[in-house]
């Protein structure tokens, strides 16, 4: 974010988000110019807009989630998760099945009707996950399950969602291969996590992508890439959060992501995308006290 004192930069940026409001698309180097250049101002011209058409497609309903993060044990160990394998500090541990449904029976007591199973990847066996998902589906049949349990073969996504699993969250973290790399340890791929998200997509899943902002290595390029990604994806939900760096991760001395980029990021997925599920996520209530409210008010629902 630069500041800016020529009207006619300002007016540019603004040209750019109404031509993004009118097209839904922005070439590759309008959305690099926009990342480049834009301020506080841009920012809440673009959350004004996406907040309208927020309101437009889901009136001031505000959708609640259920999150049972079921594990925090993981076979991956990317650089930047506090969950990692090679995390020796972390107290692991793992619910078990009667406790995830528990979770949910309190979850269902209290008004949550999605409740989504989070954890770290390869925990459970895929028989195991089936299970769990169609206790839940008989238990609330009127209830969505979302499952987000990281990368994993097309039969694996199809079982649980034969299963009754209706959406699956899987962020992509970055459309950019060579920043997905520095992010992740050779044995990790960017092509098999793309090509996770289209076989859930072909399966019938409600699916989720998503990014960290300001994660390290990433520019402007990068992000670039992802809005070109979310256009052509079009998924049903996004995720988008700030990088918060972790004390037992690489990462750990990195600078924390830009939480006005990222309110700005959420509102031109709005834009981009009007019926988009756009959450307001922890990490934003995270590095404000008042960050969901703003999400909010920055076009997620």
């Amino acid at each position: 974010m630069t500041d800016k004192c020529q009207e006619g930069t300002m007016s540019k940026n603004k040209e750019l988000i109404d031509k993004l409001n009118t097209n839904k698309h922005l070439d590759k180097n309008e959305w690099i110019s926009l990342f480049d250049d834009w301020d506080e101002d841009d920012r809440k011209y673009a959350a004004e807009l996406a907040r309208d058409i927020a309101q437009s497609k889901y009136g001031k309903n505000i959708y609640i989630r259920g999150i049972v993060e079921f594990s925090n044990i993981c076979r991956n160990d990317c650089y930047y998760c506090g969950i990692r394998k090679s995390n020796n500090n972390i107290q692991r541990y793992c619910l078990t099945e009667d406790e995830i449904l528990d979770c949910c029976n309190e979850g269902y007591e209290l008004g949550f009707r999605t409740f989504v199973l989070q954890s770290g990847e390869h925990i459970y066996r895929s028989e195991q996950v089936a299970d769990v998902v169609k206790r839940i589906k008989a238990a609330h049949p009127d209830c969505a399950v979302t499952l987000s349990l990281g990368e994993e073969e097309y039969e694996t996504y199809k079982l649980w969602r034969e299963a009754g699993a209706d959406r699956y969250l899987l962020r992509h973290e970055t459309a950019n291969e060579e920043h997905y790399k520095k992010l992740h340890p050779e044995n990790m791929s960017w092509q098999h996590r793309m090509d996770c998200l289209k076989d859930l997509k072909k399966l019938g899943y409600q699916v989720g992508a998503g990014i960290m902002v300001g994660s390290p290595y990433q520019t402007s390029s990068c992000l670039a890439d992802d809005m070109l990604f979310f256009e052509d994806f079009k998924p049903h939900m996004i995720g988008i959060g700030p990088f918060l760096p972790h004390k037992d991760t690489p990462f750990r001395d990195e600078p924390k992501g830009s939480y006005e980029l990222t309110l700005f990021l959420l509102s031109l997925c709005r834009i981009l995308l009007p019926n988009v599920l756009l959450p307001a996520t922890t990490a934003l209530g995270t590095i404000n006290p008042r960050g969901r409210e703003e999400g909010v008010l920055s076009g997620a629902n």
